[in-house]
C-alpha cells in the first residue's frame, strides 16, 4: 500500500509539472464557472435601459419614471426629443416613451391620459416587454384617480366633502392592497428558480467523469509506450501499480471539481461552510466510483482512440441520464433510465445539500452506492487490468 501511495503522489506531482495539461485541466473549470457566472450569476430578472421623454415634467409623470426605475433591472435613460428622434433614426434605440405634456393633469382630473410609445419597427423583444411593464404601471397609477372621480361624480349633491371622499376612497384602495381579493402564487413544478444550484452540480460530476475518462486514456498510452511495462522491473507488484494509478485518477478528479466548488463558495455564496465540507465529501466518493470506472475503460481499451470513444459514450450516456441539464420528472421512462447512472445520485445529492439544506444523512442512499460501484468496478478492473500482454 505504501508503494500505492508512492505512485499515487509522483503521478499528482508530474501532474503538477505538466504546465500544460495543469492549464487545460484547471482553467476548464474556471472557464466553464465564469460561463456559468455571466449566464446565471447576475440575475435571472429582465434587464433593459428604458429611455423617456418627458414633456410633462408634472408629479403623475415623475411618479411614472420613478415606478418604472425602481423595478429590479429596469434602469431609465432620460432624452430630450430631438435625441429619441436621432436615437431611434440611427438604430441605436428601438423603443422610447414619450410622456406628452399635459399628462399629469389629465390624470389629476379623472380624465383619459395618453402615453406615447415611439419605436422602430415593433420595438424589438426589450421593447415589447418594457411597453407592457409601462401599461402596468399607468394602468395602477390610473385606477385610484379614475375611482376617486367616479365617487365624487355618483356623490355629487349630496353634501359628502371631497376630503372626505378622497379619505374614503384612499382607505379602501390601501386596504385592497394589503389583503387583495385575488391573489396569486408561483409554484414551480419540473426545475426551480435558482439555476446555479440546479446546473452547477451537475456541470461538476460531469467535469469529473471527464477528468477520469481523459486519465484512462493516459493509461492506455503509457501501456502502449511500455512505461508501465518498465515500472514494473522496478520492485512494483501490477497490484501496487493498479492502485496507485487509482489514487492518482482519484486525487486529480477531486482537484478539479474542488476548484470548481470554491469559486462557487466565493462568489455565488451557495455554501455554508458545513455544506461546502459535505458537498466536497460526496464529491470525493463520488470520484472515487468514477475512477474505478474509468480503470475499466482504461483496461478494456487496447487504443488511446478506443479509450477516447468510450469514455465519450460513457461519460455522455451517464450526463445525459443523469439530469445535468434539465431535471426528470418521476414516472418517465427517462428517470427509470437514469438510475443505471451514477450521476443521478450526484447530481440528487448535492442539490440536496446545497440547495434544500440537507445533511450527510440524507444522502446515504447515495454514498453506499458510490462505494459499491466502487468496489465491484475495483474488482472488476484489477481482473482485467494488464500492465503489459501476459502480465497479472
Amino acid at each position: 500500500m505504501k508503494r500505492a501511495l508512492l505512485i499515487a503522489l509522483n503521478e499528482v506531482r508530474l501532474y503538477f509539472q505538466d504546465k500544460g495539461d495543469l492549464a487545460f485541466s484547471l482553467l476548464l473549470p474556471i472557464v466553464t464557472f465564469a460561463l456559468i457566472y455571466g449566464a446565471f450569476g447576475g440575475s435571472t430578472l429582465f434587464t433593459a435601459t428604458a429611455s423617456v421623454v418627458n414633456e410633462d415634467n408634472g408629479i403623475y409623470s415623475q411618479q411614472l419614471i420613478q415606478q418604472l426605475d425602481n423595478v429590479n433591472g429596469i434602469s431609465i435613460e432620460r432624452l430630450t426629443p430631438a435625441e429619441a428622434r436621432a436615437k431611434l433614426d440611427r438604430s441605436d434605440r428601438l423603443f422610447v416613451l414619450d410622456i406628452p405634456a399635459g399628462f399629469s393633469e389629465a390624470l389629476a382630473s379623472g380624465g383619459s391620459a395618453q402615453l406615447t410609445f415611439l419605436q422602430r419597427g415593433n420595438g424589438g423583444l426589450e421593447g415589447q416587454i418594457l411597453a407592457s411593464i409601462i401599461r402596468g404601471i399607468a394602468a395602477d397609477m390610473a385606477r385610484p384617480l379614475e375611482i376617486k372621480s367616479q365617487v365624487a361624480d355618483n356623490l355629487q349633491g349630496t353634501g359628502v366633502s371631497q376630503d372626505r371622499i378622497e379619505a374614503a376612497v384612499t382607505q379602501y384602495l390601501n386596504e385592497e392592497q394589503q389583503a387583495p381579493a385575488l391573489g396569486v402564487t408561483e409554484e414551480v413544478v419540473g426545475g426551480t428558480i435558482d439555476l446555479v444550484n440546479q446546473y452547477l452540480p451537475g456541470i461538476v460530476t460531469m467535469y469529473v467523469l471527464f477528468a477520469l475518462m481523459v486519465s484512462a486514456r493516459v493509461i492506455v498510452e503509457e501501456r502502449r509506450k511500455g512505461t508501465l511495462e518498465r515500472l514494473l522491473t522496478t520492485r512494483l507488484s501490477a497490484s501496487e501499480l493498479f492502485f496507485g494509478k487509482y489514487l492518482a485518477s482519484v486525487a486529480r478528479g477531486f482537484l478539479q471539481t474542488l476548484i470548481l466548488l470554491a469559486l462557487g463558495y466565493a462568489v455565488f455564496q451557495m455554501f455554508t461552510p458545513v455544506t461546502f465540507l459535505e458537498s466536497l465529501f460526496i464529491i470525493l466518493v463520488f470520484t472515487a466510483a468514477a475512477s474505478a470506472l474509468g480503470l475499466i475503460v482504461a483496461s478494456v481499451a487496447r487504443t488511446e482512440e478506443g479509450a477516447n470513444w468510450i469514455g465519450v459514450v460513457v461519460t455522455m450516456f451517464m450526463v445525459m441520464l443523469g439530469g445535468t441539464f434539465f431535471q426528470v420528472a418521476k414516472g418517465t421512462i427517462l428517470y427509470d433510465l437514469g438510475r443505471v447512472s451514477i450521476n443521478t445520485y450526484a447530481n440528487e445529492a448535492l442539490r440536496k445539500v446545497i440547495a434544500q439544506g440537507g445533511t450527510l444523512g440524507d444522502t446515504i442512499i447515495p454514498l453506499v452506492i458510490f462505494i459499491g460501484v466502487a468496489v465491484v468496478a475495483l474488482i472488476i478492473s484489477r481482473l482485467i487490468f494488464k500492465a503489459v500482454p501476459g502480465s497479472k
